[in-house]
Order: structure tokens, then C-alpha cells, then sequence
């Protein structure tokens, strides 16, 4: 995929973002770390990313030798999904990812079962290409509170369940930021106004758990970070006021899925229709005034798949 925007972009403290080029431009990022001639790679895009990912190790000056770690918020397709080929090319990095994710990075085997089910094979191939294994010994699962060092810097891997039980949040010492994933919602710049800008929360399947998420959202505002950086996309700042946003939003989320609980094979249509009106309303009253038919081509991938998820929470829930 061609972009016509700059593939990277230095953000501050060593810290830069990538397009990783899947789906559109400015859609998928993957952020690099720069301390003292070392180099660590949060989350990776997917496979069709990993030329790009090399390229910016080249720009940074850097060796593919020279990078230390790469971190996996968690194990969807658009994070991980190029982790083992990354892997392969960089012959000193070890791989950060979730211990319920671990096995999955090791032996993706169901993993990509699981993605050829949901698209068909040649969609899954066209959308994330294969996925390589990574090698069990060079696996370090991020328990909460895990500690890791990129030349002396400190990163820091906290549990943050809500939108998959696998998923770490990473602070990193030297700014204060941290790097959420999906936990801290989606924040396209195409929705920035006046230097503002706009999350929603992800509800992608299987996991998601408002309430959990709500209380992950309260840990990473706990640390009081200046700035959250978001796989979609990159750094967002006032993260108080989006914080307060995505918590209002999650809630809303599940009302949505709980009006709709009996609706039968109509659920899914109907969730979704409340979702389009919510963020269309939200948007709106953030100040954005693009024509609707845009702001639902930037949301086609979005709203299905929230209300996928909001649907797999109202199933998970009747069960327990």
C-alpha cells in the first residue's frame, strides 16, 4: 500500500510513530523507541508492515541488531500480526507480549485458524499475510508490573483488560507516556478539531467487558500521563477529558447492547444502527463537520465490528 503521508513521525523523548500502511492512511501505527544507540518497537502491524518497520529502523540509523525488544499491546492481527517475521530480522530482540497471548506468538497455529474462519483464507492472507512462530526462548511474558530496560530506560508492562484480557498497557519512564493499545479507545486524526481530539471506545470481539475497561481507562488517568499513545492513531493528549469521554461512551455501549439483548438474530443490525447514531452525535457535538457519508467511510470498519463485540459481551454475560 502506497501512503501520501509522512510514514514516520517523530513525536518527542526518542519516541516516533510509523504507518504501518494497513487499511488506509494514519489507521494503524506502530511506535518506535530510540535511548542511547539501542531501540524497542511497540506493537508491529502485520506482516505486510514489517519492510516498512526495517526501513524506519535504517532511517533512525539504527541496526536491525541494534533493537532490544518488541513489545505486543496484545495478539489481534493489527498489532501482532507481523511479530514473527519482524522477529526473524532482528536477530537480538526479544519478543514482550501478554501470558495469555505468549502461546499464541510461539505457535500461531489456532490464531490463524481463527482469522482464515472469520475472512476466508485469502482475505486473512490479503489482509495480514501469514504469521510467523516466534521462538519459545525468546518470548518474555508481561506479567503486571513486568520491567524491562532499553539502554537504562524503563518501560513498565501493566495488565489492562476491558478490550481483551490478553492486553498490556507499557508506561515508559523517561516521558510519562504510556502506550494503550485499544484501551484507550480510537482516536483517528481525521476527527481532530481545533488541536482536539476525538476517542471512541473499541468493543472489537471477543473480550470486551465494560466495566473492566472503564476501570482500566481509571488506572492509566491514575498515572497521570501528558500523553497516551493509541495503535489508532498515535499520541493523544488532554487524556483527562478523553478519559472522562471513553468511560460516558463505554457505559453507552453496553445500555445500547442491553436495549437490545432480546432481539434475536436482529441484534447485531440493531446495536449497530445505535452505535452509527451515537458517534455521528458525538462527533458532531466535538465540532466535526465532515460530510456523514465520509464519516462513516471512516467508520465502515469500526461499528461492525463494535457491535460484534457488544454482542459477545451480552452472550458472555447471560452465561455467567
Amino acid at each position: 500500500m502506497t501512503t501520501s503521508v509522512s510514514l514516520l513521525t517523530p513525536i518527542g523523548h526518542g519516541i516516533f510513530a510509523l504507518d504501518s500502511g494497513y487499511i488506509r492512511d494514519r489507521f494503524d501505527a506502530v511506535h518506535l523507541i530510540v535511548e542511547a544507540g539501542r531501540g524497542a518497537i511497540v506493537d508491529t502491524g502485520t506482516r505486510h508492515s514489517v519492510p516498512r518497520i526495517l526501513a524506519a529502523i535504517a532511517a533512525l540509523g539504527l541496526e536491525p541488531g541494534e533493537i532490544d525488544w518488541v513489545v505486543l499491546t496484545h495478539v489481534h492481527l493489527d498489532h501482532a500480526g507481523g511479530a514473527g517475521t519482524l522477529m526473524a530480522a532482528l536477530p537480538s530482540a526479544r519478543l514482550v507480549v501478554h501470558p495469555r497471548g505468549a502461546r499464541h506468538m510461539i505457535d500461531p497455529t489456532r490464531l490463524w485458524q481463527a482469522t482464515c474462519d472469520v475472512y476466508g483464507a485469502a482475505d486473512a492472507e490479503r489482509m495480514y499475510g501469514r504469521i510467523d512462530p516466534v521462538p519459545a526462548a525468546r518470548v518474555v511474558e508481561a506479567s503486571d508490573g513486568l520491567e524491562i530496560r532499553l539502554a537504562g530506560r524503563l518501560l513498565q508492562s501493566f495488565d489492562s483488560p476491558g478490550h481483551a484480557r490478553h492486553h498490556v498497557m507499557v508506561r515508559d519512564e523517561a516521558s510519562g507516556w504510556i502506550f494503550a493499545g485499544d484501551t484507550f479507545g480510537i482516536s483517528y486524526r481525521e476527527f481532530d478539531v481545533d488541536g482536539r481530539a476525538f476517542a471512541f471506545p473499541s468493543s472489537t470481539p471477543v473480550q470486551f467487558e465494560p466495566e473492566v475497561l472503564c476501570s482500566t481507562i481509571d488506572r492509566m488517568l491514575a498515572l497521570e500521563p501528558e500523553a497516551i499513545l493509541l495503535t489508532h492513531y498515535s499520541a493523544v493528549r488532554d487524556v483527562q477529558r478523553i478519559g472522562d469521554t471513553l468511560k460516558r461512551l463505554t457505559r453507552r455501549y453496553a445500555d445500547i447492547g442491553l436495549a437490545h439483548q432480546s432481539a434475536g438474530q436482529a441484534r447485531a443490525s440493531n446495536i449497530q444502527s445505535d452505535l452509527t447514531a451515537l458517534l455521528i452525535a458525538e462527533l458532531r457535538a466535538h465540532g466535526v463537520t465532515l460530510p456523514e457519508r465520509r464519516l462513516l467511510d471512516l467508520l465502515a470498519l469500526d461499528l461492525p465490528l463494535n457491535a460484534e463485540g457488544i454482542v459477545s459481551w451480552l452472550d458472555a454475560r447471560s452465561r455467567q
